[in-house]
Parts: structure tokens; sequence; C-alpha cells
């Protein structure tokens, strides 16, 4: 197999760059986050979708760098609430965007609903300097709770119910969560691509 020398992460999460490096390490050399190339930019997601936000960020970052830059963008997707928050989950109670803000405005959507059932997604898109776009999408199915459980995560995990684990994300350690996430799930689809390629 003939590794590409590099890639960069367009991203400064600590979490996910460690684990994307554990699973695509085996493609490339070099793999760097934004602030290891000293790349102090926000990229604006102005794409509906989640595949369109990933491609904008990666799309950037490689046309900056002429390196092979890959994003990702993911988000809750709530049945009920025609697959809110979506796009905007990181924002959905809006600025300043903090998870504590935003559940308890989830909480209050799904008040009195029965319909609970859930999916986190993400759309991973790496993107070449010579313009070639490769994607891949991961989901994990659940359910939203009717209150916070557990501390662990970040974000909407303390109220989504797994159904792979039987318990809240916010109940999970890393370790069970990272083997059943969106972004796991897709980094392993996206496995499956490069190695058909190389």
């Amino acid at each position: 197999m003939n590794k590409i020398n590099e890639l960069i992460i367009a991203s400064n999460n600590q979490h996910k760059i460690v684990e994307i490096k554990e699973i695509l390490g085996e493609f490339f050399k070099n793999i760097y986050s934004l602030k290891e190339k000293n790349i102090n930019v926000e990229v604006e997601e102005t794409g509906k979708t989640f595949e369109e936000n990933a491609i904008i960020k990666a799309k950037y970052i490689a046309e900056l760098t002429g390196i092979p830059a890959l994003s990702d963008d993911s988000g809750l997707e709530v049945d009920a609430l025609n697959g809110e928050p979506g796009i905007y989950s990181a924002r959905y109670a809006g600025e300043p965007s903090n998870s504590t803000n935003n559940n308890i405005k989830l909480l209050k959507e799904m008040n009195g609903i029965t319909n609970r059932n859930a999916n986190f997604t993400s759309v991973i898109a790496i993107c070449y300097p010579d313009g070639k776009i490769i994607t891949s999408k991961g989901q994990t199915f659940g359910k939203i709770l009717t209150e916070l459980q557990g501390e662990n995560g970040f974000g909407y995990d303390p109220l989504f119910y797994s159904n792979d684990l039987n318990k809240s994300f916010g109940l999970a350690t890393s370790e069970e969560k990272n083997a059943v996430s969106h972004r796991a799930r897709a980094l392993q689809s996206l496995k499956i691509i490069l190695d058909k390629e190389n």
C-alpha cells in the first residue's frame, strides 16, 4: 500500500483528531491538526446538509494548503422534530452556543412527545488539491431521554439513549461510545473506500 504523505484534519477538536489518527493512520504518513500547521481560520458553513458543510471545510483547507484535507460535519436528527437540530446542532439554542442551553431547548421541544427516536449522523469528506472528493457517512440510532443521564461525552450525549449500548452516551465510556459512534462508523466506511483506492 502506498501511503499518502500528508493529511490535514480541518478541526481543532482534540477528541476528534485522536480518533481520526488512530483509524486512518495506516493510509497517511503524517496527519496534522489545523493547530499543528499554524492555520487559524474559521470556515463559514453555508451548506444545507452535513455533506455540503464537510466538503466546504475540507475544500477550503485543501486549497489553502495544497495538502489533502479531511473534515466532518455531524449532528443530532430527531424524528419528531423533522430532523432538527440537524446541521444546526451546535448552535441550536442560538449564540453563544453551549451544550447546556442546547439540551434545555431540546428537552423543551420534546416535552409531551411520545416518538423520541433520533440518530446522530456524521459525514466525512476528504478533498484533494486536484479537486478529487471522497465522502462517507455513519449513523448511530437511539432515543431522546426525558432527562440528562451521565456526565461523560459532550453535546447531546447525556440526552441520547443509544440502542447499541442500552444506555445514554453520557453514561458510556469513551471506548464504548467510539465503538458505535456515528463518526467511528463514517471513518470505517472511509477506510473501505481508501482500501479500494490503494
